[in-house]
């Protein structure tokens, strides 16, 4: 069930009139606990197994581990929560890689080996909430929290559907605390909630789909003939698309939440007006960049233990951040190229360079602004392309190397879809460094109210007319 359906519209209406109808909290919450069942099923019912097995490991683990102080017991808890959640998650996202690659490896020996392909279906979400529930039984295990008494709460906040499928990343001590005593949202929130919700939807159904998605799977499908152009073109296309989508669905998922009393933490704060990696990292998918520092930089050793293992931390973790994405060597080699600009950006802040005052000025980290955006598109070309041959010849392409031979058939980029990627681009990134200190609540609240009426108006006119029947998922679904 796609937020950008007629059916999830139907859906979330029948939901936000029956839940707020119910009296009693109890109630309500195993009404949403129960409608989110419904809501993940309607990918693939059997799935809803997997949720269920999560949920239960972590509650007893969780329970198990806080009335024992043996550590060795504690241990043995912590690394059974860990191989069930992550050997689900390794076997339904990575069994096919890694058997593929194993393959590969035996038949470059000659070692002849040809097995048959497993039947393998991903289950939507599962990264998600696998890394939802493991930071639950991790926090449990560091006593940095108690586990939470009522089994009808944890269960909520694993499945609670405006973010199972594609987060937020929820951590419990941000979501537990609010099924402690009723809510129910006030006509403000349902207000800017269903705002938000309009928000999200016009940048993926509008922006992502309808604008950049063709010239982005143009040029990257190769119906678009490669030139550097293109190549930067479709590249720009790419880096609006995706952070349209993914911010649509997080925004749609906090206007959604809103609605029904929660309160989900924001997962982007403009990162195209991001001044270096670092500060890109605080911005683009917040709650997956916080959970691998957290739990995993952090317990690499983190800056700790000097300069050469902070550097082996920060790749291993930027490794491992682009392998969550999915089962291929084109993410890793996205991981590793962010991990090599966060140690760059590390190197050059020690060094002499960094003291130069004009970095200080407005106009300074402009610049600086803009060379992260252009590095991070460099970076996207990987995540996007099919194969590491297609990504290659797309990053030659960028810096004026084109094979001649390339592009037999393909048409050529047109100008009115370079220009219409140049000029939402650039209004992209105006946006994010207008509003890099900001947020959009302060600057609708900035907004005369028939000014807001008159802007949702007519970004819900433009979605309804956006929405041909033909529902694009969302990217971040396939991860």
């Amino acid at each position: 069930m796609l937020f950008n359906s007629f059916v999830f519209l139907v859906f979330f209406t029948l939901v936000l009139f029956v839940s707020r109808a119910i009296a009693s909290w109890s109630g309500r919450k195993l009404f949403l606990l129960l409608v989110s069942y419904v809501f993940y099923a309607a990918w693939n019912p059997p799935f809803v197994v997997l949720l269920w097995i999560s949920t239960l490991v972590d509650w007893f683990v969780a329970r198990a581990m806080d009335r024992t102080d043996h550590a060795g017991r504690r241990r043995g808890l912590l690394i059974l929560t860990l191989v069930v959640n992550l050997g689900l998650l390794s076997f339904f996202k990575y069994g096919t890689f890694v058997l593929d690659n194993v393959t590969v490896l035996l038949n470059a020996l000659g070692i002849a080996f040809s097995p048959r392909q497993p039947d393998i279906f991903l289950p939507v979400g599962i990264s998600f909430y696998t890394f939802q529930t493991l930071s639950y039984t991790i926090d449990v295990y560091r006593r940095r929290s108690r586990p939470w008494a009522p089994f009808l709460d944890y269960a909520l906040y694993v499945t609670f559907f405006p973010q199972l499928v594609a987060g937020p990343i929820v951590r419990a001590s941000e979501f537990l605390p609010q099924c402690a005593e009723p809510r129910r949202a006030s006509w403000v929130q349902i207000n800017w909630g269903l705002t938000l919700m309009v928000i999200g939807l016009f940048a993926k159904v509008v922006i992502a789909d309808v604008f950049m998605a063709p010239v982005a799977d143009g040029v990257y499908s190769g119906a678009i003939a490669l030139t550097p152009v293109s190549a930067w073109i479709g590249t720009l296309a790419f880096a609006v698309q995706i952070y349209c989508d993914f911010f649509g669905y997080s925004t749609c998922a906090v206007g959604a939440a809103l609605c029904l009393g929660f309160a989900l933490p924001d997962n982007f704060r403009y990162p195209y007006a991001a001044v270096g990696f670092s500060d890109f990292w605080r911005r683009w998918h917040i709650s997956l960049s916080t959970w691998l520092r957290d739990y995993l930089y952090i317990a690499l050793g983190g800056s700790r233990r000097g300069s050469v293992r902070t550097v082996v931390n920060l790749m291993a973790t930027m490794l491992l951040g682009g392998l969550w994405h999915g089962a291929s060597w084109m993410f890793v080699i996205w991981g590793g190229l962010h991990g090599s600009y966060l140690i760059a950006e590390r190197a050059l802040r020690a060094s002499s360079l960094a003291a130069w005052a004009g970095w200080r000025t407005e106009g300074g980290r402009f610049v600086l602004s803009l060379m992260t955006f252009v590095l991070v598109c460099v970076a996207w070309v990987y995540f996007r392309a099919e194969s590491l041959t297609d990504a290659w010849a797309m990053s030659c392409a960028m810096v004026g190397v084109v094979d001649a031979a390339a592009g037999a058939g393909a048409v050529a980029l047109s100008l009115d879809a370079l220009l219409m990627v140049l000029a939402l681009t650039l209004a992209t990134l105006a946006l994010h460094q207008r509003l890099r200190e900001s947020s959009l609540e302060a600057a609708f609240g900035r907004m005369p109210w028939p000014w807001r009426s008159v802007i949702i108006a007519a970004l819900a006119f433009l979605i309804l007319i956006s929405m041909t029947g033909e529902d694009r998922a969302f990217i971040y679904f396939q991860f």
